[in-house]
Formats: C-alpha cells, structure tokens, sequence
C-alpha cells in the first residue's frame, strides 16, 4: 500500500517559512471546533434565559444554512482573487457573529449571531483550502490536512467540560465572548504567517455557472435543508415537511456539485460524493449514539458521551498516520470506509443486553480511526484532481456534500426515531441504514480516480 518511490522530503509544515501561518490556521479551527461544540453544551441554558425553545433548533440549522450560502461565495471568490480577503471576511464576521450572539438580549438575536458565526465559518473553511493549494507544496498536502483534523481533538475532549463550568460558574455568555477575545491572537499569527509564506498566484478560470445563479441554488440547498432537519424531529405532518425539503435538495443540489457527483461518477464527482457519505454516516451515528446508550443500556449522559472521546483521539490518530507516509489512495479510502461500516455496526449490536457496552466504545474507536483515514485523504485527493484556479469552487462543492449528507442522514433517523419512538428496534434500524450508507463508501473509494 506504501508507495516505493524516492522522494526528496520538501521542508515540514512548521519550517520557519511555514510556521506561524500552520499555527495560526490550526488556532483557527479550534476555536470554530470549541465553538461548535460549545454550542450544543450551552444551547439548553441559552434557551431557557431567553425564552426561546420554539426557536431552539434554528440556532443550529441557521448556521448550517449560512454556512452552505458562505462556502459557495468563498469558494468562487477565492479562485477569482486568491484565499486572502474571503479568509479576513471569514475571521471578522465569525468574530461579530460570536459578539452578537453573546450579547442578545432575545432569542431572535440570538439565532442572528448563530447566522453570522455559520457565514463566518463556512467562508474560513474553503478559504484555508484555498490557502493550502496556494502556500504548500503538493508533498506536504496530507500533513497540513492531517493537523487540520487533530486541531479538532482537544475541543473534542476539553469543551463541554470547560462550556459547562464556564456556563455554571460565570455566564453562558463568556462561552461567546471568550471564544471572540482568543480569535485575536489567532487572527494575529495568521496576519505574520501570511506576511512570510510563500504564495502562488493562479489565473482565474470561468465559473461552471455564474456566482448569483449558483448562491441562488445554495440558499434552496440551504432551505431545502433546514426543511428535512425540521421535518426529521417533528411528528405528524414533520413528514410532509420532510419530504418537500428532500425534492428541494434533488433539484437544487446538483447545480452546485459537479456533474454526476450523486451517482458516483469517476475522478472527482467521486471523491466530493465519499466525503459525503463519509460525514453522513459517522454524523449520523454518533449523533444518536449517546442517546441510545442512556436510554437502551442506563448509561449517564456523561459516560454516553465519553464514548465519543475515543472516536476524536482514533480519528486524531488515523490523521496523524496518513500525513506521515504517502500511501495509495484507492485502497487506502476503502480500508477507511470499511471502519466506519464495522465501527457503526457494533454500535448497533450494543443495543441488545446480551452485548457488552465496551462495544459501543470499540465501535467509536474503529469508525473515528476510519474517518481519520478517509477525510484527509479527500481533502487532499479534491486539490490534487482540481485544475488551477478551480480550487476554491470544489472545495465549496465537498463541504456543501458533507453539510447536505450529514443532514440527510440525520434527518431520516431522527424522523424513524419521532415516529416509531426510542425504542431498541428503532435503534437498530437507525445504525443499520448509516451502516449501509458508509458501506456504499467502499464502492465509491475504488472510482476516485479517473
């Protein structure tokens, strides 16, 4: 699987010339993971303050939808005029977005900072892929991508922890406005990185459609989306809603993909349909792993979601093993594909008593170490299979796949779960269909080359 070929080792990703913008770009994205996860920590807290459960899960899929909307202009505007003010724009409005949100006196405005924190980091996102095409040499590629996935590690494990000490012993609002006060050292590193680091300039190729049509298609991506996550955890008429944003997503979905990413289709419409797959079937996994396990196995909620600590340290650790060696990358993606399906199959098994729990923990292990594999091999693969000057506009196209999919998933779960009721069964069904989902990964791995 090793490839035998000699290579001369070009200068690390934290070679002087390389160093503070790496740092300053994993600083980056801590902040946004410990963000993220924040969130979910303080959101019960947020929303009895503010009195606003009606608007509970908009402050999530308003992000969501912002962010789809943002890596759809960022993308374009990064191959246009290189990665350096859609970066900044990302920095400064993610940072007004956790300002405003910290400072909302209503719920409403509340869920107006969530918008602006998801606009903000969806155009941080595919700017540093931009930026990563752009300042790396191709060799060092799967170690950049490699930290990127690490940065998400200690978020992973420290931050619901210090979001809930924070939010008992404080306010919840410091869970914002701390985040915006560590941005600015952050934002600084990257200011001197970008000083020094070498950087290529590429002509500016023709969009596949032009800018407004294509932030038209992602704003009904976008809404097409938030109608599944809304429908999937209503009951009733949560169906209906559920299914009008599924048609929305059929129609609207493909303009923003390259042709024959739904089907798969060879080179890169491949790798961009894997990522997602990927993401939709460990998202959907883990997002009601915890849940089951409190529910079907009498686990606290905090040793549920302890299990998911071990999924972030294995897939930290399959990172950290891909960016070291090149390996082959057709076998390699269906090794990692195969850990996700075996990893969410024995979470399914762990719903029957006879199983021992320390299954569900192993299952964690196994997918997250598959993910490791899998994402930054894609994140490499989608720059390698770019032409120039069309970086920005596919690494949009990965990250609208991996939010679309994820909420898919997600949704039909949620939506078996609200209808059939939390039942071991229900939950069995749920892990069998991401399970099914992430073996069809294996298939798709052996077309992402051409």
């Amino acid at each position: 699987m090793v490839s035998t070929t000699a290579e001369k080792r070009p200068a690390g990703i934290f070679a002087p010339r390389y160093r503070a913008l790496t740092i300053g770009m994993v600083a980056l994205i801590t902040l946004a993971a410990f963000e993220y996860l924040a969130v979910a920590t303080a959101m019960p807290v947020v929303a009895a303050e503010l009195n606003g459960h009606a608007l509970y899960g908009l402050a999530f899929s308003g992000a969501l939808a912002a962010g789809v909307v943002a890596t759809v202009l960022g993308g374009r505007w990064g191959d246009l005029g290189g990665p350096v003010a859609p970066l900044w724009t990302g920095v400064a409005v993610f940072a007004a977005g956790l300002i405003l949100a910290g400072a909302a006196p209503t719920m409403d405005l509340f869920v107006a900072g969530r918008f602006v924190q998801g606009f903000g980091a969806g155009m941080l996102q595919v700017s540093m892929y931009v930026l990563v095409s752009r300042v790396y040499p191709a060799e060092l590629h799967p170690r950049v991508f490699s930290i990127f996935a690490t940065a998400w590690v200690v978020p992973s494990m420290v931050g619901p922890a210090i979001t809930a000490l924070v939010v008992e012993n404080v306010d919840w609002r410091w869970v914002f406005y701390g985040v915006a006060v560590i941005l600015l050292p952050a934002a600084l590193l990257l200011w001197r990185g970008l000083a020094s680091a070498p950087m290529s300039e590429q002509p500016p190729v023709p969009a596949r459609s032009p800018i407004m049509r294509r932030l038209g298609w992602a704003l009904l991506v976008a809404a097409g989306a938030a109608l599944m996550q809304y429908g999937g955890a209503a009951r009733g008429a949560g169906f209906v809603l559920l299914f009008i944003g599924l048609a929305v997503l059929g129609a609207a979905l493909p303009r923003l993909l390259p042709p024959g990413t739904l089907r798969a289709a060879r080179g890169l419409p491949s790798v961009i349909s894997l990522r997602g797959i990927a993401a939709g079937a460990v998202i959907g996994g883990e997002t009601f792993l915890p849940l089951m396990l409190n529910e079907e196995r009498g686990l606290s909620l905090t040793m549920a979601g302890l299990v998911l600590t071990g999924g972030a340290l294995s897939w930290s650790f399959g990172s950290w093993v891909v960016g070291r060696r090149r390996f082959e990358r057709v076998p390699l993606l269906r090794l990692g594909s195969l850990l996700i399906t075996v990893g969410l199959v024995l979470m399914a098994l762990t719903v029957f008593a006879v199983v021992p729990v320390a299954a569900a923990f192993a299952g964690e292990i196994v997918l997250g170490l598959g993910m490791g594999v899998v994402y930054p091999t894609l994140s490499v693969l989608v720059l390698e299979l770019s032409p120039p000057g069309e970086e920005g506009e596919n690494s949009a196209s990965l990250g609208v796949a991996e939010s679309v999919y994820t909420v898919v998933s997600v949704a039909i779960a949620g939506a078996l779960l609200a209808a059939l009721g939390t039942l071991g069964v229900v939950y069995m069904l749920c892990f069998a269909l991401v399970a099914v989902l992430a073996a069809t990964g294996i298939v798709v791995a052996g077309r992402v080359r051409a």
